[in-house]
């Protein structure tokens, strides 16, 4: 019985960690800590991590010159960039509605993955993305979903980051990691990310050390990273186990319990748009989403 159990429980575990970094991305950037210095910690937070996690796996880590172009790939497209967008959304928009908007990332990788020729067009697929539109439509256009209409147009902002997901999601599925698994790949991709975004932070004004004045921001930036990393390493150990099929059901997990502990943890008013525009994006993510036997992961 536990046995049939312990996917179910994964799945629960990796939403509710996953959800929980939004709330958190909130947290650390409420005393004004700015994108590229977040973005660095929260790399050197995940390569500790995922570094843990690949010692205790004892794999072969072999990197080329090719490796170290994935990880560039990887760490700009599926962190820095998104990241940006994400952090710069947390300083303007309610938890509660970045919730909701990352759960668009099937509703942009379905276009991207037909111009790229690597899916065919489904009208019910189709219909879903419309859904997923509606429920953004519903989000932004009433005066009560966000409480300053001046920041409606940090919107487009916050789907920066599920539009750039789409991208990784369809570059790995077409193109694979090379020799590497997930958790080297996203190991090696924070470690590339790390030098790529230190200098940045530095010349932009960005760099801060947490240590120097540690509050509830910097505990939220620690805690989102390593929420991450482990729920990620679950994701990989539950692709191996379940399939990635079931695995990808997380997606509604992520977004459910991001809006309950926005809501919980922040205390952020609701209005009724919001929870039509979360059932709306519940059901564009279930038609979206790939049936059986379509996504191919590989979990070593």
């Amino acid at each position: 019985m536990m046995s049939r159990a312990l996917p179910y429980l994964a799945l629960g575990a990796m939403g509710a960690g996953w959800g929980a970094t939004i709330p958190l991305t909130k947290v650390a950037v409420s005393t004004g800590h700015q994108q590229f210095g977040l973005i660095f910690w929260q790399l050197v937070i995940g390569a500790i991590v995922l570094g843990t996690i690949q010692l205790l796996r004892r794999r072969p880590f072999v990197v080329t010159a090719r490796s170290i172009g994935l990880f560039a790939l990887i760490a700009l497209v599926g962190t820095i960039l998104p990241n940006f967008a994400s952090y710069t959304a947390a300083m303007n928009l309610p938890a509660t509605l970045l919730a909701i908007l990352i759960a668009t990332v099937p509703m942009f990788a379905f276009p991207i993955a037909i111009l790229w020729g690597s899916d065919r067009f489904d009208w019910r697929r189709a219909f879903g993305l419309a859904v997923g539109i509606i429920a953004v439509v519903i989000l932004v256009a009433p005066d009560t979903t966000l409480p300053d209409r001046t920041k409606v147009w940090f919107v487009p902002i916050a789907l920066i980051a599920p539009f750039f997901y789409g991208i990784e999601g369809n570059y790995i599925s077409r193109f694979g990691t090379l020799h590497h698994g997930p958790i080297q790949t996203l190991f090696g991709a924070c470690l590339v990310g790390m030098v790529m975004t230190g200098p940045i932070a530095v010349v932009s004004g960005h760099w801060f050390v947490p240590w120097n004045n540690f509050g509830a921001p910097e505990w939220a930036m620690i805690g989102s990273g390593t929420l991450h990393g482990l729920s990620y390493a679950t994701y990989v150990w539950l692709v191996a186990r379940s399939g990635a099929v079931f695995a990808s059901q997380v997606a509604y997990a992520v977004t459910g319990f991001g809006v309950l502990w926005a809501i919980l943890f922040l205390n952020e008013a609701q209005s009724p748009y919001l929870w039509g525009a979360l059932i709306c994006m519940m059901v564009g993510m279930s038609l979206v989403a790939p049936r059986k036997g379509t996504i191919d992961v590989d979990a070593d």
